[in-house]
């Protein structure tokens, strides 16, 4: 795997696991390593099954390093944002393989975004997601006005946004706004077997899950039913789904080859 400055990528198993690799910052975002994450994203998704973000030490991400490049009153964040961070978010989301966050601390602006942006967020009980914009005369961004809604509601996004208050894993997955909390004590040993457990599942089948539900709120009923027709009939076609089936038949796990 590459070396990079501000992250880790290591690959085993067919998990990637992306570290973020700043904890003196608490893995502040700056122009370095957004640039990794998504040249490692990428990487990570032509040789993994899937891929995992994390961050080290105490902190999953803090959001953007307003020491980064200077007067942070001076940064032209709509360049930032157009040029740096879409760029990231899309190779998460555009990404052929599930992508796990997995939250093992606090996750505030872009933090808390760009950990949102994964297939699937699992975070230790003592994690907490805030949407700190509003408290430095900001409004959210990294994705955040798009997943929230989505995730939460209306309501829930709203208040989060402009109360600026944290919100803790449990209250988080109550809220729906990720897939589970953990016990900090038994998380790096659950995320683990998470991502275990989907690289050695039907990456095709995943894949065109990623496509369909990703895709889905922008087609209405008949759109949305042609392209699960339509990309399941692939999944129709896969060894993985002959494998499936045969293991079926045989009363055992199923063997599937992946990419």
């Amino acid at each position: 795997m590459k070396d990079y400055q501000t992250i880790t990528l290591d690959l085993a198993g067919g998990v990637a696991t992306l570290r973020l690799n700043r904890p003196e910052r608490m893995n502040a975002l700056n122009t370095p390593m957004r640039a990794e994450i998504t040249d490692a994203m990428t990487h990570a998704g032509r040789t993994a099954r899937v891929v995992v973000l994390t961050g080290n030490g105490r902190a999953f991400c803090s959001g953007q390093d307003l020491s980064d490049g200077g007067n942070a009153a001076t940064l032209d964040l709509e360049r930032v944002l157009r040029e740096e961070y879409v760029p990231m978010l899309r190779a998460i989301t555009d990404c052929p393989v599930p992508v796990i966050s997995a939250v093992n601390g606090p996750a505030a602006g872009a933090g808390a975004n760009l950990a949102l942006a994964a297939d699937v967020v699992i975070a230790t009980e003592s994690a907490y997601f805030l949407q700190a914009f509003a408290r430095i005369g900001l409004m959210p961004d990294a994705g955040g006005t798009w997943a929230l809604p989505r995730q939460v509601g209306f309501a829930k996004a709203m208040g989060a946004a402009l109360f600026a208050e944290p919100v803790s894993a449990r209250q988080a997955s109550d809220w729906g706004m990720i897939w589970e909390a953990v016990g900090d004590d038994a998380f790096e040993a659950h995320w683990q077997a998470r991502a275990t457990q989907l690289a050695e599942g039907p990456t095709q089948a995943y894949k065109a899950i990623k496509e369909a539900i990703r895709g889905s709120w922008d087609n209405a009923l008949d759109g949305q039913l042609e392209i699960e027709a339509r990309l399941q009939g692939a999944c129709g076609q896969s060894r993985d789904f002959q494998e499936g089936v045969l293991a079926f038949l045989e009363k055992r796990p199923a063997r599937f080859e992946g990419r």
